[in-house]
C-alpha cells in the first residue's frame, strides 16, 4: 500500500526530529559560545523537548495540510498512558521516602559485600536496582539508581566512568525488567496478546537477562575499579529523617501506580492524592521531580505522536524479516524509534511463530540502552544525569560508545541460549 502525502512528511519529520536528537549536544554548545540567543540553544539542546517540538511542528503540518478537525481527530486518537504513567511513576519514586528506603536497602547490601565501598555501591547500583525494575517497573528503577548514583558516581567521575556507567545503566534498565510480564514497555506491550505471563518470562527470558546484567556490572566494575576506589564516600545517606509510616505510605503510592498502570484515570488520582501528602507535610520530601517529570513525558508524547505515523513503513521491514533478522533488525531498529513501538508493531500482524515472537521481543529490550529514545525509561536517567556532563548535555555518541558493550553482551546471553 502506498503512503498518504501526510504519511511521508511525517516520516521526514521523524527523521529530522532523530536528527535533532543527536544534534543536542551541538546546540548545547552554542549556547555557550553564542549567548545573545542563548535561551532559543538551550531550549533546543533539551532532548526531552525534541520529540514534543516536533510532534507539534507535524500537528500543524497536518492540520494545513488536511483539516484541523483531522489533526485533532489523530491527536485525540494516540495512546497517552505511558507518558502519563512514566511520569507518576517517576515523581513518587524521585520522593525522599522512597529514595531514604531505597537507599537504606542499598547500604544495607553494600555493608555484607566484601568489597571497598565505592566499589560495592557502583556494582549493586548497576545489578540490584536494574533487577528492582521487573517488581517496581524500569522508569521507577531508573529513577532511584540515577538520584542515587548522581552525587555518589557522576559528579566527580571521569568521562569515561560517566559514559561507561551510563551505557551500562541504561543497558541493564532495559533488560532487567524482563523477570515479569508488566515492568518493561516492549513487554507489556505484547504479554496478555501473547500470553507472556510470569513463568513464561521467568524460564524463557528473565534468567537470560539476569546473567547479562550481572556479567555488564562486574565487568564495568572491574574496568573502573582503581578509579572508584579513589572516590571518596561517605556511608552517611542524604535521605533520613522520613518516619517509617511515612515510607510505609509512599510505598504504597508506588505500589498503586504500578497496580493501575493500565489505568490512567486510576494512577493520576493516586498520584494526585501523593500530592496531596506531600504538600501537607513538607518537612518529609525535598524538591520534587517535576519539571524533570513533565519534560520526560511531553517527549514520550512526542514520540506517540510520531510513531504513530511511522507504521507504513516500520511494519513490512520488520515482517519481512526471518527470525534471526528480526532479532538483530529489532535491536537496530530500536536505536531510531521506542522499543515498545516496535513489539507492538509485530503484536498486529497475525500466526507469528513463537520463535519470531521471541526474537522479536529480546531484540528490542537488548537495544533498549543505544540511544536515549530506544527505552521509556532512558530519558528519566537522561533528565537526571545530564547535568553532570559536559555543558549539561550527553554526547549521544559516547552514550552509544558505552552502551556497545553490555548489548554485545546482552546479544551473546539471549542468542547463545535456545528459546
Amino acid at each position: 500500500m502506498s503512503p498518504t502525502s501526510i504519511q511521508l512528511v511525517a516520516a521526514v519529520i521523524f527523521a529530522l526530529a532523530l536528527i535533532h536528537t543527536f544534534s543536542t549536544k551541538y546546540f548545547e554548545h552554542l549556547a555557550h559560545t553564542r549567548p545573545t540567543h542563548a535561551g532559543v540553544w538551550h531550549l533546543l539542546a533539551e532532548v526531552e523537548i525534541v520529540f514534543g517540538f516536533w510532534a507539534m511542528v507535524m500537528i500543524v503540518v497536518m492540520a494545513f495540510m488536511t483539516s484541523r478537525a483531522d489533526a485533532v481527530s489523530y491527536l485525540d486518537g494516540r495512546n497517552f498512558t505511558e507518558p502519563m504513567f512514566v511520569f507518576a511513576i517517576m515523581v513518587v519514586a524521585g520522593s525522599k521516602p522512597v529514595l531514604q528506603a531505597a537507599s537504606t536497602a542499598v547500604q544495607a547490601l553494600v555493608r555484607v559485600i566484601p568489597l571497598p565501598a565505592p566499589i560495592a555501591f557502583f556494582f549493586t547500583a548497576l545489578a540490584i536496582v536494574p533487577l528492582l525494575g521487573s517488581f517496581i517497573t524500569e522508569p521507577a528503577a531508573m529513577t532511584l539508581a540515577a538520584l542515587l548514583m548522581r552525587d555518589r558516581i557522576f559528579t566527580n567521575a571521569s568521562k569515561t566512568l560517566r559514559y561507561g556507567t551510563l551505557g551500562v545503566l541504561f543497558v541493564n534498565i532495559s533488560i532487567g525488567g524482563t523477570l515479569t510480564p508488566f515492568a518493561a514497555p516492549p513487554v507489556l506491550m505484547v504479554a496478555a496478546k501473547w500470553n507472556y505471563d510470569l513463568a513464561f518470562m521467568l524460564t524463557h527470558i528473565g534468567w537470560k537477562a539476569a546473567i547479562a546484567v550481572f556479567i555488564n556490572a562486574t565487568v564495568l566494575t572491574l574496568l573502573l575499579s582503581k578509579e572508584l576506589k579513589a572516590m571518596s564516600y561517605s556511608a552517611d545517606s542524604p535521605y533520613k529523617g522520613v518516619p517509617m509510616p511515612m515510607i510505609a505510605l509512599h510505598g504504597l503510592f508506588l505500589l498503586g501506580i504500578v497496580v493501575f498502570a493500565h489505568h490512567p484515570a486510576a494512577f493520576i488520582a493516586i498520584f494526585l492524592l501523593f500530592m496531596g501528602v506531600a504538600t501537607a507535610y513538607p518537612q518529609h520530601q525535598e524538591r520534587l521531580i517535576l519539571r524533570e517529570g513533565l519534560l520526560v513525558a511531553f517527549f514520550l508524547g512526542g514520540l506517540v505522536v510520531l510513531g504513530g505515523m511511522q507504521a507504513w513503513w516500520l511494519q513490512p521491514v520488520l515482517m519481512a524479516m526471518d527470525e534471526t533478522q528480526i532479532y538483530f533488525g529489532a535491536t537496530a531498529l530500536t536505536a531510531i524509534t521506542d522499543n515498545a513501538a516496535l513489539t507492538y508493531l509485530g503484536s498486529q500482524v497475525e500466526g507469528l511463530s513463537e520463535g519470531f515472537k521471541y526474537a522479536l521481543v529480546t531484540g528490542a529490550v537488548t537495544g533498549g540502552g543505544l540511544t536515549i529514545i530506544a527505552n521509556a525509561p532512558n530519558p528519566a536517567g537522561a533528565s537526571i544525569l545530564k547535568g553532570t556532563f559536559d555543558e549539561g548535555a550527553i554526547n549521544p555518541l559516547g552514550l552509544l560508545a558505552g552502551a556497545l558493550l553490555p548489548t554485545v553482551v546482552a546479544i551473546i546471553c539471549f542468542r547463545i541460549f535456545p528459546f
